[in-house]
Protein backbone atom coordinates (compact mmCIF):
# COMPACT_ATOMS: atom_id res chain seq x y z
CA UNK A 1 0.00 0.00 0.00
CA UNK A 2 2.73 2.24 -1.01
CA UNK A 3 3.77 4.94 1.48
CA UNK A 4 1.70 2.79 4.81
CA UNK A 5 4.03 0.24 4.80
CA UNK A 6 5.45 1.45 8.19
CA UNK A 7 2.58 2.10 9.73
CA UNK A 8 1.10 -1.22 9.20
CA UNK A 9 4.21 -3.27 10.06
CA UNK A 10 3.42 -5.51 13.22
CA UNK A 11 3.94 -3.34 16.21
CA UNK A 12 5.40 -4.96 19.51
CA UNK A 13 3.39 -3.76 22.44
CA UNK A 14 3.94 -5.14 25.65
CA UNK A 15 0.57 -5.87 27.20
CA UNK A 16 0.62 -1.94 29.61
CA UNK A 17 0.94 -0.46 26.46
CA UNK A 18 -2.44 -2.17 24.70
CA UNK A 19 -5.13 0.83 23.91
CA UNK A 20 -6.65 1.88 27.29
CA UNK A 21 -10.49 1.02 27.37
CA UNK A 22 -12.58 5.01 27.31
CA UNK A 23 -15.25 4.88 29.34
CA UNK A 24 -18.35 7.09 27.82
CA UNK A 25 -19.31 9.53 30.36
CA UNK A 26 -22.28 8.61 32.44
CA UNK A 27 -25.37 9.50 30.93
CA UNK A 28 -26.37 11.29 34.05
CA UNK A 29 -23.68 13.88 33.36
CA UNK A 30 -25.73 15.10 29.83
CA UNK A 31 -26.10 18.50 29.95
CA UNK A 32 -29.20 19.85 29.18
CA UNK A 33 -28.66 22.00 25.92
CA UNK A 34 -30.75 20.52 23.62
CA UNK A 35 -28.41 19.22 21.67
CA UNK A 36 -27.49 15.65 22.97
CA UNK A 37 -23.82 16.73 24.09
CA UNK A 38 -22.46 15.13 26.61
CA UNK A 39 -21.15 17.90 29.98
CA UNK A 40 -17.41 19.20 29.81
CA UNK A 41 -15.09 16.75 30.90
CA UNK A 42 -11.38 16.14 31.17
CA UNK A 43 -9.83 13.54 29.65
CA UNK A 44 -6.39 11.60 30.06
CA UNK A 45 -4.04 12.12 28.16
CA UNK A 46 -3.69 8.62 26.89
CA UNK A 47 -7.19 8.78 25.81
CA UNK A 48 -6.73 11.16 23.24
CA UNK A 49 -3.90 9.99 22.12
CA UNK A 50 -5.55 6.57 21.21
CA UNK A 51 -8.33 8.61 20.20
CA UNK A 52 -5.86 10.01 17.48
CA UNK A 53 -4.35 6.94 16.40
CA UNK A 54 -0.82 8.23 18.50
CA UNK A 55 -1.13 11.86 16.84
CA UNK A 56 -0.46 10.48 13.60
CA UNK A 57 0.59 13.03 11.02
CA UNK A 58 -2.65 11.61 8.70
CA UNK A 59 -5.26 12.86 11.35
CA UNK A 60 -4.38 16.63 11.42
CA UNK A 61 -6.62 18.90 10.18
CA UNK A 62 -5.37 22.20 11.15
CA UNK A 63 -4.55 24.33 8.81
CA UNK A 64 -0.43 24.41 8.14
CA UNK A 65 -0.29 20.81 8.84
CA UNK A 66 2.88 20.08 11.20
CA UNK A 67 4.31 22.80 11.11
CA UNK A 68 1.91 24.98 13.19
CA UNK A 69 2.52 25.86 16.37
CA UNK A 70 -0.54 24.44 17.69
CA UNK A 71 -1.82 21.18 15.88
CA UNK A 72 -5.54 20.02 15.40
CA UNK A 73 -6.41 16.40 14.51
CA UNK A 74 -9.29 14.09 14.20
CA UNK A 75 -9.72 11.60 16.14
CA UNK A 76 -12.65 9.27 18.03
CA UNK A 77 -13.29 8.05 21.12
CA UNK A 78 -14.36 4.91 21.91
CA UNK A 79 -17.95 5.07 22.09
CA UNK A 80 -17.44 6.67 18.68
CA UNK A 81 -17.95 10.37 19.03
CA UNK A 82 -15.86 12.18 16.70
CA UNK A 83 -13.87 14.81 17.83
CA UNK A 84 -10.72 17.26 17.40
CA UNK A 85 -8.00 17.75 18.97
CA UNK A 86 -6.28 20.75 19.73
CA UNK A 87 -2.74 20.21 21.07
CA UNK A 88 -0.61 23.18 22.51
CA UNK A 89 2.56 24.29 22.32
CA UNK A 90 4.29 22.70 24.91
CA UNK A 91 5.43 25.99 26.21
CA UNK A 92 1.96 27.98 25.66
CA UNK A 93 -0.22 27.27 29.09
CA UNK A 94 2.52 26.81 31.56
CA UNK A 95 0.25 27.24 34.46
CA UNK A 96 -2.34 24.46 34.68
CA UNK A 97 -4.54 25.70 36.79
CA UNK A 98 -5.34 29.37 34.58
CA UNK A 99 -5.69 26.63 31.49
CA UNK A 100 -7.85 24.67 33.29
CA UNK A 101 -9.86 27.34 34.60
CA UNK A 102 -10.04 29.12 30.90
CA UNK A 103 -11.11 25.67 29.73
CA UNK A 104 -13.72 25.03 31.50
CA UNK A 105 -15.36 28.51 31.29
CA UNK A 106 -15.14 27.76 27.47
CA UNK A 107 -16.81 24.58 27.88
CA UNK A 108 -20.00 25.61 29.81
CA UNK A 109 -21.30 26.97 26.35
CA UNK A 110 -23.40 24.80 24.38
CA UNK A 111 -25.25 26.13 21.31
CA UNK A 112 -25.97 24.86 18.04
CA UNK A 113 -24.11 27.51 15.94
CA UNK A 114 -20.77 26.46 17.60
CA UNK A 115 -18.43 23.69 17.27
CA UNK A 116 -18.68 23.04 21.07
CA UNK A 117 -15.97 22.20 23.59
CA UNK A 118 -16.33 18.98 25.00
CA UNK A 119 -13.57 18.69 26.83
CA UNK A 120 -9.88 19.27 27.63
CA UNK A 121 -6.33 17.34 29.16
CA UNK A 122 -4.06 19.02 31.30
CA UNK A 123 -1.21 16.12 32.45
CA UNK A 124 2.36 17.13 33.09
CA UNK A 125 3.27 19.49 29.95
CA UNK A 126 0.79 18.90 27.74
CA UNK A 127 -2.43 20.84 27.44
CA UNK A 128 -4.85 19.36 24.63
CA UNK A 129 -8.62 20.70 24.03
CA UNK A 130 -11.48 18.33 22.21
CA UNK A 131 -14.16 19.81 20.29
CA UNK A 132 -16.67 18.68 18.16
CA UNK A 133 -15.96 16.81 14.73
CA UNK A 134 -16.89 18.87 11.84
CA UNK A 135 -17.02 16.66 8.38
CA UNK A 136 -17.17 19.48 5.85
CA UNK A 137 -14.08 21.57 6.32
CA UNK A 138 -13.94 25.53 6.83
CA UNK A 139 -15.12 28.51 5.33
CA UNK A 140 -12.04 29.08 3.73
CA UNK A 141 -11.63 25.92 1.58
CA UNK A 142 -15.15 26.75 -0.02
CA UNK A 143 -14.77 30.12 -0.51
CA UNK A 144 -11.21 30.04 -1.76
CA UNK A 145 -10.47 27.01 -2.46
CA UNK A 146 -14.13 25.32 -3.88
CA UNK A 147 -13.94 21.88 -6.62
CA UNK A 148 -17.11 21.49 -7.41
CA UNK A 149 -19.27 25.16 -7.17
CA UNK A 150 -18.46 28.38 -5.75
CA UNK A 151 -20.63 29.25 -2.92
CA UNK A 152 -23.54 30.48 -3.23
CA UNK A 153 -25.47 33.89 -2.22
CA UNK A 154 -27.84 32.47 -0.41
CA UNK A 155 -25.29 30.16 1.17
CA UNK A 156 -23.09 33.19 2.39
CA UNK A 157 -25.65 35.22 3.86
CA UNK A 158 -26.49 32.33 5.91
CA UNK A 159 -23.16 31.84 7.12
CA UNK A 160 -22.64 35.48 8.75
CA UNK A 161 -26.10 34.91 10.49
CA UNK A 162 -25.28 31.95 11.69
CA UNK A 163 -21.86 33.48 12.57
CA UNK A 164 -23.60 37.01 14.05
CA UNK A 165 -25.91 34.44 16.56
CA UNK A 166 -22.63 32.06 17.28
CA UNK A 167 -20.94 36.00 18.64
CA UNK A 168 -24.24 37.06 19.84
CA UNK A 169 -24.93 33.53 22.37
CA UNK A 170 -21.32 33.70 23.28
CA UNK A 171 -21.66 37.84 24.60
CA UNK A 172 -24.81 36.63 26.71
CA UNK A 173 -22.66 34.20 28.19
CA UNK A 174 -19.82 36.37 29.32
CA UNK A 175 -17.55 35.26 26.56
CA UNK A 176 -17.05 38.32 24.04
CA UNK A 177 -13.79 37.91 22.98
CA UNK A 178 -12.97 35.75 19.80
CA UNK A 179 -9.28 35.91 18.96
CA UNK A 180 -8.35 35.83 15.11
CA UNK A 181 -11.70 35.16 13.86
CA UNK A 182 -11.42 34.50 10.19
CA UNK A 183 -12.33 31.81 7.56
CA UNK A 184 -10.80 28.84 8.96
CA UNK A 185 -12.54 29.06 12.08
CA UNK A 186 -16.14 28.71 10.75
CA UNK A 187 -17.10 25.11 10.06
CA UNK A 188 -19.08 22.96 8.64
CA UNK A 189 -21.11 20.41 10.23
CA UNK A 190 -22.76 17.16 8.72
CA UNK A 191 -25.54 19.04 7.32
CA UNK A 192 -23.19 21.73 6.22
CA UNK A 193 -24.89 24.50 8.10
CA UNK A 194 -22.23 26.72 9.15
CA UNK A 195 -20.59 26.38 12.92
CA UNK A 196 -18.11 29.33 14.99
CA UNK A 197 -14.89 27.17 16.12
CA UNK A 198 -15.02 27.18 20.16
CA UNK A 199 -10.75 27.43 20.03
CA UNK A 200 -10.92 30.78 18.98
CA UNK A 201 -13.11 31.93 22.48
CA UNK A 202 -9.35 30.97 23.68
CA UNK A 203 -5.85 32.63 23.40
CA UNK A 204 -3.29 30.23 21.39
CA UNK A 205 -0.91 30.97 24.76
CA UNK A 206 -1.85 32.29 28.32
CA UNK A 207 0.50 35.50 27.00
CA UNK A 208 0.19 34.90 22.87
CA UNK A 209 -1.20 37.12 20.68
CA UNK A 210 -5.11 37.71 20.05
CA UNK A 211 -4.68 38.06 16.00
CA UNK A 212 -1.68 36.18 14.14
CA UNK A 213 -3.05 37.23 10.47
CA UNK A 214 -1.61 39.70 8.47
CA UNK A 215 -1.28 42.96 9.88
CA UNK A 216 -3.70 44.60 7.17
CA UNK A 217 -6.40 42.65 8.61
CA UNK A 218 -5.58 43.54 12.16
CA UNK A 219 -8.08 45.91 13.78
CA UNK A 220 -6.38 49.40 13.99
CA UNK A 221 -7.16 49.60 17.83
CA UNK A 222 -5.45 46.46 18.27
CA UNK A 223 -2.57 47.68 16.46
CA UNK A 224 -2.21 50.96 19.17
CA UNK A 225 -2.62 49.26 22.15
CA UNK A 226 -2.45 45.24 21.91
CA UNK A 227 -5.37 44.63 23.82
CA UNK A 228 -8.54 42.58 22.43
CA UNK A 229 -12.48 44.86 22.58
CA UNK A 230 -15.61 43.50 21.73
CA UNK A 231 -15.47 45.78 19.06
CA UNK A 232 -12.15 44.45 17.76
CA UNK A 233 -13.89 40.81 16.97
CA UNK A 234 -16.60 43.12 15.22
CA UNK A 235 -13.99 44.50 12.80
CA UNK A 236 -13.08 40.74 12.49
CA UNK A 237 -16.60 40.02 11.17
CA UNK A 238 -16.86 43.04 8.60
CA UNK A 239 -13.27 41.27 7.17
CA UNK A 240 -15.03 38.05 6.71
CA UNK A 241 -18.52 39.68 4.98
CA UNK A 242 -15.79 41.51 3.03
CA UNK A 243 -14.13 37.90 1.93
CA UNK A 244 -17.94 36.94 1.38
CA UNK A 245 -19.05 38.95 -1.13
CA UNK A 246 -15.86 38.97 -3.08
CA UNK A 247 -14.73 35.53 -2.66
CA UNK A 248 -11.08 36.90 -2.03
CA UNK A 249 -9.13 37.78 1.17
CA UNK A 250 -9.01 41.46 0.37
CA UNK A 251 -6.97 43.88 2.72
CA UNK A 252 -10.00 46.52 4.41
CA UNK A 253 -8.31 49.43 3.16
CA UNK A 254 -8.26 48.00 -0.45
CA UNK A 255 -11.95 47.47 0.04
CA UNK A 256 -13.09 50.24 1.79
CA UNK A 257 -11.33 52.70 -1.06
CA UNK A 258 -13.68 50.52 -3.79
CA UNK A 259 -16.60 51.47 -1.54
CA UNK A 260 -15.61 55.13 -1.70
CA UNK A 261 -15.50 54.93 -5.26
CA UNK A 262 -18.58 53.45 -5.59
CA UNK A 263 -16.63 50.74 -7.46
CA UNK A 264 -18.65 47.70 -6.15
CA UNK A 265 -18.41 45.79 -9.26
CA UNK A 266 -14.51 45.25 -8.63
CA UNK A 267 -15.71 44.59 -5.10
CA UNK A 268 -17.84 41.79 -5.82
CA UNK A 269 -17.40 37.72 -6.82
CA UNK A 270 -17.74 37.45 -10.43
CA UNK A 271 -19.20 34.04 -9.41
CA UNK A 272 -22.33 35.70 -7.67
CA UNK A 273 -23.40 37.50 -11.29
CA UNK A 274 -27.37 37.34 -10.82
CA UNK A 275 -27.58 35.77 -7.37
CA UNK A 276 -29.00 39.18 -5.81
CA UNK A 277 -30.06 42.91 -6.03
CA UNK A 278 -28.23 46.00 -6.17
CA UNK A 279 -29.77 46.83 -2.78
CA UNK A 280 -29.47 43.44 -1.27
CA UNK A 281 -25.71 44.05 -2.58
CA UNK A 282 -25.39 47.40 -1.40
CA UNK A 283 -26.88 46.72 1.82
CA UNK A 284 -24.10 44.47 2.92
CA UNK A 285 -21.21 46.56 1.65
CA UNK A 286 -22.44 49.00 4.28
CA UNK A 287 -23.00 46.73 6.91
CA UNK A 288 -19.17 45.68 6.11
CA UNK A 289 -18.43 49.62 5.82
CA UNK A 290 -19.92 49.96 9.37
CA UNK A 291 -18.41 47.12 10.90
CA UNK A 292 -14.48 48.45 9.30
CA UNK A 293 -15.51 51.80 11.08
CA UNK A 294 -12.08 53.67 12.44
CA UNK A 295 -13.25 54.28 15.92
CA UNK A 296 -14.46 51.35 17.48
CA UNK A 297 -17.95 52.86 19.02
CA UNK A 298 -18.47 53.68 15.81
CA UNK A 299 -19.11 49.96 14.63
CA UNK A 300 -22.62 47.93 15.63
CA UNK A 301 -23.47 45.33 18.27
CA UNK A 302 -23.86 41.68 17.11
CA UNK A 303 -27.33 41.96 17.86
CA UNK A 304 -27.76 44.92 15.32
CA UNK A 305 -25.93 42.81 12.97
CA UNK A 306 -28.50 39.53 13.39
CA UNK A 307 -31.23 42.53 13.02
CA UNK A 308 -29.57 43.48 9.67
CA UNK A 309 -28.66 40.12 8.42
CA UNK A 310 -31.57 38.16 9.04
CA UNK A 311 -34.40 40.25 6.44
CA UNK A 312 -31.40 39.52 3.81
CA UNK A 313 -32.06 35.51 4.04
CA UNK A 314 -32.86 34.12 0.76
CA UNK A 315 -33.86 30.43 -0.03
CA UNK A 316 -34.41 30.01 3.71
CA UNK A 317 -36.41 26.28 3.63
CA UNK A 318 -33.77 24.81 1.13
CA UNK A 319 -31.18 22.75 3.47
CA UNK A 320 -27.70 24.14 3.52
CA UNK A 321 -26.20 20.81 2.15
CA UNK A 322 -28.95 21.54 -1.04
CA UNK A 323 -27.00 24.86 -1.20
CA UNK A 324 -23.72 23.47 -0.66
CA UNK A 325 -24.35 20.89 -3.63
CA UNK A 326 -22.66 18.29 -0.78
CA UNK A 327 -24.47 14.66 -0.22
CA UNK A 328 -26.34 14.35 2.44
CA UNK A 329 -24.84 11.58 4.66
CA UNK A 330 -24.08 8.79 2.69
CA UNK A 331 -20.88 8.83 0.66
CA UNK A 332 -20.64 9.93 -3.14
CA UNK A 333 -17.97 7.91 -3.95
CA UNK A 334 -19.14 4.14 -5.08
CA UNK A 335 -19.14 0.98 -2.87
CA UNK A 336 -16.31 -0.78 -3.50
CA UNK A 337 -16.90 -5.10 -3.03
CA UNK A 338 -15.82 -4.86 0.73
CA UNK A 339 -17.91 -1.66 1.30
CA UNK A 340 -21.06 -3.41 -0.56
CA UNK A 341 -20.67 -6.38 1.44
CA UNK A 342 -20.52 -4.26 4.88
CA UNK A 343 -23.73 -2.80 4.00
CA UNK A 344 -25.35 -6.14 3.49
CA UNK A 345 -23.66 -7.67 6.44
CA UNK A 346 -22.64 -10.45 4.43
CA UNK A 347 -19.48 -11.48 6.55
CA UNK A 348 -18.81 -14.63 4.36
CA UNK A 349 -17.85 -12.02 1.91
CA UNK A 350 -15.92 -10.15 3.82
CA UNK A 351 -13.94 -13.70 5.05
CA UNK A 352 -13.55 -13.97 1.64
CA UNK A 353 -12.04 -10.76 0.65
CA UNK A 354 -9.45 -10.90 3.55
CA UNK A 355 -8.75 -14.22 3.11
CA UNK A 356 -7.43 -13.48 -0.32
CA UNK A 357 -5.75 -9.93 0.82
CA UNK A 358 -3.74 -12.21 3.24
CA UNK A 359 -0.58 -9.96 5.07
CA UNK A 360 0.25 -7.98 2.27
CA UNK A 361 -0.20 -4.86 4.27
CA UNK A 362 1.92 -6.29 6.99
CA UNK A 363 5.21 -6.60 4.14
CA UNK A 364 8.45 -5.77 6.49
CA UNK A 365 7.11 -7.08 9.67
CA UNK A 366 10.31 -9.31 9.76
CA UNK A 367 12.31 -6.54 9.08
CA UNK A 368 11.58 -4.18 12.19
CA UNK A 369 11.92 -6.31 14.77
CA UNK A 370 15.22 -6.53 16.50
CA UNK A 371 17.31 -9.39 17.05
CA UNK A 372 17.19 -9.21 20.78
CA UNK A 373 13.10 -9.95 19.90
CA UNK A 374 13.40 -13.06 18.55
CA UNK A 375 13.11 -15.34 22.17
CA UNK A 376 11.28 -18.59 22.12
CA UNK A 377 8.31 -16.56 23.79
CA UNK A 378 8.24 -14.75 20.10
CA UNK A 379 8.90 -18.12 18.44
CA UNK A 380 5.61 -18.61 20.27
CA UNK A 381 3.51 -16.16 19.27
CA UNK A 382 4.17 -16.52 15.61
CA UNK A 383 3.54 -20.09 15.81
CA UNK A 384 -0.10 -18.64 17.36
CA UNK A 385 -0.50 -16.42 14.66
CA UNK A 386 0.33 -19.33 11.95
CA UNK A 387 -2.34 -21.89 13.83
CA UNK A 388 -4.59 -18.95 13.87
CA UNK A 389 -4.72 -18.57 9.85
CA UNK A 390 -5.02 -22.42 9.68
CA UNK A 391 -8.03 -21.62 11.50
CA UNK A 392 -9.36 -18.53 9.93
CA UNK A 393 -9.02 -20.30 6.39
CA UNK A 394 -10.93 -23.20 7.79
CA UNK A 395 -13.69 -20.94 9.12
CA UNK A 396 -13.22 -22.32 12.73
CA UNK A 397 -13.53 -19.32 13.81
CA UNK A 398 -13.61 -19.71 17.60
CA UNK A 399 -10.29 -21.87 17.77
CA UNK A 400 -8.91 -18.41 15.32
CA UNK A 401 -9.94 -15.97 18.35
CA UNK A 402 -7.86 -18.31 20.65
CA UNK A 403 -4.98 -18.39 18.69
CA UNK A 404 -4.63 -14.79 17.31
CA UNK A 405 -5.26 -13.89 21.19
CA UNK A 406 -2.21 -15.97 22.33
CA UNK A 407 -0.29 -14.09 19.76
CA UNK A 408 -1.77 -10.45 20.54
CA UNK A 409 -0.88 -11.59 24.51
CA UNK A 410 2.56 -12.91 23.37
CA UNK A 411 3.34 -8.78 22.68
CA UNK A 412 2.95 -8.41 18.98
CA UNK A 413 0.14 -6.59 17.03
CA UNK A 414 -0.34 -6.28 13.55
CA UNK A 415 -3.49 -4.68 11.78
CA UNK A 416 -4.48 -7.89 10.10
CA UNK A 417 -4.38 -10.04 12.77
CA UNK A 418 -6.85 -7.62 14.87
CA UNK A 419 -8.57 -7.23 11.34
CA UNK A 420 -8.96 -11.17 11.18
CA UNK A 421 -9.95 -11.62 15.19
CA UNK A 422 -12.70 -9.03 14.69
CA UNK A 423 -14.41 -10.76 11.69
CA UNK A 424 -14.18 -13.99 13.74
CA UNK A 425 -15.96 -12.31 16.92
CA UNK A 426 -18.45 -10.98 14.42
CA UNK A 427 -18.96 -14.63 12.92
CA UNK A 428 -19.10 -15.62 16.47
CA UNK A 429 -21.60 -12.78 17.71
CA UNK A 430 -19.30 -10.92 19.60
CA UNK A 431 -19.98 -7.72 17.90
CA UNK A 432 -18.66 -5.36 21.22
CA UNK A 433 -15.39 -7.61 20.72
CA UNK A 434 -15.16 -7.02 17.37
CA UNK A 435 -15.22 -3.22 17.51
CA UNK A 436 -12.83 -2.88 19.70
CA UNK A 437 -10.75 -4.88 17.60
CA UNK A 438 -11.03 -2.90 14.68
CA UNK A 439 -10.74 0.19 16.25
CA UNK A 440 -7.34 -1.33 17.66
CA UNK A 441 -5.88 -1.76 14.12
CA UNK A 442 -6.98 1.74 13.09
CA UNK A 443 -5.10 2.72 16.11
CA UNK A 444 -2.37 1.22 14.26
CA UNK A 445 -2.82 2.03 11.44
CA UNK A 446 -5.11 5.27 11.07
CA UNK A 447 -5.76 5.08 6.78
CA UNK A 448 -6.12 1.58 6.57
CA UNK A 449 -9.38 1.23 5.09
CA UNK A 450 -10.43 -2.59 6.43
CA UNK A 451 -10.35 -1.07 9.87
CA UNK A 452 -12.74 1.53 8.72
CA UNK A 453 -15.10 -0.84 6.87
CA UNK A 454 -14.88 -3.72 9.97
CA UNK A 455 -15.85 -0.87 12.37
CA UNK A 456 -19.19 0.12 10.07
CA UNK A 457 -19.95 -4.04 10.02
CA UNK A 458 -19.45 -4.08 14.01
CA UNK A 459 -21.69 -1.26 14.54
CA UNK A 460 -24.45 -2.50 11.92
CA UNK A 461 -24.42 -5.50 14.34
CA UNK A 462 -24.57 -3.45 17.19
CA UNK A 463 -27.80 -1.34 15.61
CA UNK A 464 -25.61 1.60 16.07
CA UNK A 465 -26.76 2.83 12.59
CA UNK A 466 -26.11 6.55 12.47
CA UNK A 467 -22.33 5.14 13.69
CA UNK A 468 -21.94 2.53 11.45
CA UNK A 469 -22.69 4.61 8.31
CA UNK A 470 -20.14 7.55 9.39
CA UNK A 471 -17.54 4.79 9.60
CA UNK A 472 -18.69 3.32 6.12
CA UNK A 473 -17.84 6.45 4.34
CA UNK A 474 -14.91 6.66 6.31
CA UNK A 475 -13.68 3.04 4.96
CA UNK A 476 -15.00 4.31 1.09
CA UNK A 477 -12.77 7.55 1.53
CA UNK A 478 -9.57 5.82 2.93
CA UNK A 479 -9.97 3.02 -0.07
CA UNK A 480 -10.77 5.45 -2.87
CA UNK A 481 -7.19 7.60 -1.80
CA UNK A 482 -5.24 4.54 -1.37
CA UNK A 483 -6.51 3.34 -5.22
CA UNK A 484 -5.06 7.34 -6.26
CA UNK A 485 -1.74 6.37 -4.15
CA UNK A 486 -1.49 3.42 -5.78
CA UNK A 487 -2.08 4.48 -9.19
CA UNK A 488 0.79 6.76 -9.03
Amino acid sequence: MGSQGSKLGTCCLGSPNKTAVLEAPDAGNEDDNGLGLLAFREFTYEQLKNATSGFAVENIVSEHGEKAPNVVYKGKLENQTRIVVKRFNRSAWPDSRQFLEEARSVGQLRNQKLANLLGCCCENDERLLVAEYMPNSTLAKHLFHWDAQPMKWAMRLRVVLHLAQALEYCTSRGRSLYHDLNAYRILFDGDCNPRLSCFGLMKNSRDGKSYSTNLAFTPPEYLRTGRITPESVIYSFGTLLLDLISGKHIPPSHALDLIRDRNLQMLTDSCLEGQFSNDDGTELVRLASRCLHYEPQERPNTRSLISALTPLQKEIEVPSHVLMGIPHSASSLPLSALGEACVRRDLTAIHEILESIGYKDDEGVANELSFQMWTDQMQQSLESKKKGDSNFKQKDFKSAIERYTQFVDGGMISPTVLARRSLSHLMSDMPQEALEDAMQAQVISPVWHIASYLQASALFALGMENEAQEALKEGTTLEAKRDVRDAK
